[in-house]
């Protein structure tokens, strides 16, 4: 996947004030009818992999000099909240591990500061296990925001009770279910680290999690928070191979591979109805922005994405 190059600062601005890419398969809507009254605009920012990644990379960093941090983050998110506060900001795991900011604070400062962002919800990766499932417990506290997974069952740990199946938004007037599901632990992390966690086949789960929303919950859009990885060679599930065998998800917000992906990638589910697979990256390189639009039935009309460098 090229990557964007921007050679500034400059530059950099002005693809972020004049550039949004519309995706096949919805029309060009003109600014008239996205400022009407009778169309809800909802932003998706997200996240994916931040690895503790609290400040930029250094000024000799060979691929990713100066790029990221936690405060760059937040200043982009700020300017893209002035321009529509209708917004939902979620991660898909892996916020843990990577930097000696962990190593020293456990994880308490990457919570507090994405409490400060006000992101909405994440989802578990790997390496939030990294310093044991007690240690996910305790960080808990710092933390103002949602933690959504379906798959891991935790009924005989610390975290019974303390990490949703799903969640429900409302934006707007406009209802987004939000679920979760992550990765085989075993083999990946120490057993003592996860203890009583049972994985459990994301599929099956996901797709009546996904029903409850839909059908009996009335959402509108629903987004899986994954954790699974874009996409492997090997026969091995992923977003990518999933993502045809679901049924009701509008958008899977992925992780754990690092796959820097311009657009989202169109899909079709299993009821051959459009499904969008996403993933920025790694270390908060990148931003994620999905720009719905629903008509004032609550019919999703234009889907815009605009993926940066921060």
């Amino acid at each position: 996947m090229a990557e964007f190059n921007y050679q500034n600062r400059r530059d950099f601005l002005k693809y972020f004030v004049g550039t949004s890419a519309v995706l096949t398969g919805f029309p060009a809507l003109s600014k008239e009818v996205l400022k009407s009254k009778d169309i809800s605009h909802l932003t998706i920012l997200y996240t994916n992999d931040l690895h503790s990644r609290i400040e930029p990379f250094p000024t000799n960093d060979p691929k990713f000099a100066n790029m990221g941090g936690f405060a760059r983050r937040a200043a982009v998110i700020d300017s893209i909240k002035k321009e529509n506060d209708n917004i939902l900001l979620l991660d898909a795991g892996d916020i843990f591990q990577g930097t000696p900011y962990f190593n020293l604070y456990h994880g308490e400062l990457e919570y507090k500061l994405m409490s400060l962002m006000q992101y909405d919800a994440t989802t578990l990766g790997n390496h939030d296990f990294d310093l044991g499932i007690e240690n996910i417990e305790k960080q808990m506290s710092h933390a103002n925001f949602s933690f959504i997974n379906c798959n891991y069952n935790f009924s005989d740990t610390c975290l019974h009770d303390k990490i949703l199946p799903y969640k429900i938004f409302i934006k707007n007037g406009i209802k987004i279910g939000v679920l979760g599901y992550g990765i085989e632990l075993q083999g990946l992390v120490d057993k003592k680290m996860y203890k009583n966690t049972v994985y459990q086949d994301p599929l099956g789960i996901t797709n009546s999690t996904a029903k409850l929303l839909k059908n009996d919950l009335g959402c509108d859009y629903i987004i899986a928070l994954s954790h699974l990885g874009f996409k492997y060679e090997e026969k091995k599930i992923s977003d990518s191979s999933m993502a045809p065998l679901t049924e009701n998800i509008d958008l899977i917000i992925g992780g754990h591979t690092h796959s820097f992906l311009e657009h989202p990638l169109k899909l079709s589910n299993k009821a051959g109805k459009e499904i969008y697979v996403t993933q920025v990256g790694w270390a908060g390189i990148w931003l994620g922005k999905l720009d719905l639009y629903f008509s004032y039935n609550k019919k999703k009309i234009s889907h815009n994405s605009n993926n940066r460098k921060i």
